[in-house]
């Protein structure tokens, strides 16, 4: 009895030197900081902590830069150009969305329109996170047709076309949009990095690192998820169109590039493109002079009211022009699926933290997905 007893207060004893220690530790560290007039070190202590975090970027638990409020190791947002009539679509998607990845990480959120938001919108998105969130109309220019379209002959390709979204003028001033201005958007100057996010979609997997720091620490200028091939009609003539850009502009083509993906060995376009819906982006990438001349380029040909040209052929084009494969990344962990096409990683149904069938979601078994494996 009398051993036990002295092996409880030696316990006790212990308990409390250890206490003693972890609290002169403590105001040491608190001291130092408050007496440091410069931020530096503190920046460095990050710095440090971020280094060590895992292969993709880390966990965000513990760290205060995922706080709502806090300062993010990038600087990054979730974007969407959408309506107000698209509050029930987008909702649910950021639900799972939130309930998947974001509620850890607490990474902004912009929203962007061709008209003002309503405060229905508003409150609606609002109640969904407890991240930032900015709402912003587009500027003068952005949204529209450029002053060198003929009107009636865009009006005549509108009412000819027999492919989806062919007669809509809207998509067309959306792609563009998409093409060549969303990066210039005020709410994006600032970006570092940008995650394109749409409504009605679905997110299968559990993301348990931070995409956007994995990004930038590997290097990374392009991430995508689904890669099928464009419809033919929509894109007539923009491989002849770009095929002259690089003619004209030889200096912009680096000698190391993804163009094989995209062109055959007898020079064909095999209309493989990146699904633009979901991709997350390196802004420096849309913000670099060779982009902004394709763009130009393009924007001067017409093609997207003369044809239907998109967004995403036209951002995959670029990457395949002007990027190495070490620059682009296949976010083949992350489970999307997107009305009409959808990507479940192996082994989902049985384990692991994604709720999907990879029978159902078949885009990892495209062509130009299977092509951009075989290139080097």
């Amino acid at each position: 009895m009398l051993m036990s007893r002295r092996l409880i207060v030696v316990a006790k004893l212990l308990s409390f030197v250890a206490a003693l220690v972890l609290l002169v530790h403590m105001g040491a560290v608190i001291f130092a900081s408050r007496n440091n007039t410069s931020t530096h070190g503190l920046y460095t202590g990050w710095g440090s902590t971020l280094s060590n975090l895992g292969k993709y970027g880390g966990n965000a638990e513990g760290l205060s830069e995922y706080s709502p409020q806090g300062t993010k190791p990038v600087k990054a947002a979730l974007v969407a150009l959408i309506r107000n009539d698209d509050l029930y679509g987008m909702r649910k998607a950021m639900r799972e969305l939130e309930d998947r990845w974001n509620h850890k990480y607490n990474y902004p959120y912009i929203f962007l329109n061709d008209q003002p938001f309503s405060e229905e919108f508003k409150r609606g998105i609002r109640d969904l996170t407890k991240a930032p969130v900015q709402f912003g109309v587009l500027e003068p220019g952005t949204w529209g047709y450029p002053e060198w379209i003929d009107k009636e002959k865009a009006k005549k390709e509108r009412e000819t076309a027999r492919y989806i979204k062919g007669h809509s003028e809207s998509y067309r001033f959306m792609c563009r949009f998409q093409s060549g201005f969303v990066h210039k958007h005020p709410l994006l100057r600032d970006l570092e990095f940008y995650w394109r996010i749409e409504p009605d979609v679905h997110y299968y997997c559990d993301i348990d690192y931070d995409p956007f720091l994995y990004m930038k620490k590997n290097g990374l200028k392009y991430g995508w998820n689904i890669a099928p091939d464009e419809y033919e009609p929509t894109v007539r003539t923009l491989w002849n169109t770009t095929k002259d850009f690089m003619k004209k502009n030889p200096q912009m083509i680096p000698e190391k590039n993804l163009i094989d993906w995209v062109s055959n060995k007898d020079g064909s376009y095999t209309k493989c493109h990146f699904w633009s819906n979901f991709e997350i982006v390196d802004l420096s990438f849309y913000r670099s002079p060779q982009y902004q001349a394709y763009f130009d380029h393009l924007d001067k040909a017409g093609g997207f009211f003369y044809e239907r040209w998109g967004d995403a052929p036209i951002h995959s084009l670029a990457v395949a022009m002007f990027l190495k494969k070490s620059e682009v990344h296949y976010f083949d962990d992350v489970g999307y699926y997107h009305p009409a096409m959808s990507h479940c990683p192996k082994g989902s149904k049985e384990s692991g933290k994604c709720v999907c069938d990879p029978q159902e979601g078949w885009s990892n078994d495209f062509g130009c997905a299977k092509r951009w494996r075989s290139i080097s």
